[in-house]
């Protein structure tokens, strides 16, 4: 699990006023990658990368309006690929 340390130093916030924000983003980009994977060890290095990516999003772009699907970023793509369970048909 990412700090909330980890995600300030990520994001360079030097202040508190949003911690409680960037943890709820923290939750919701460790569900997102959960669900995108089919369920995954989240201590992988590309995994924590990923949900870093998703948190900066989420934060920085909290306002825009977009019906874009959030795990159609490529990088997103190319970090949790790997680790996503497909099924078979």
């Amino acid at each position: 699990m990412l700090s909330l340390d980890e995600l300030k130093a990520h994001l360079r916030i030097d202040h508190d006023a949003e911690d409680d924000l960037l943890l709820a983003y923290r939750d919701a980009a460790m569900q997102a990658v959960i669900n995108y994977t089919g369920g995954t060890d989240t201590t992988a290095a590309p995994i924590k990368a990923a949900i870093l990516l998703l948190v900066a999003d989420l934060y920085l772009h909290r306002e825009k309006n977009s019906d874009r699907v959030l795990h159609e970023n490529p990088t997103y793509k190319a970090l949790l690929d790997p680790y996503r369970q497909w099924e078979l048909s």
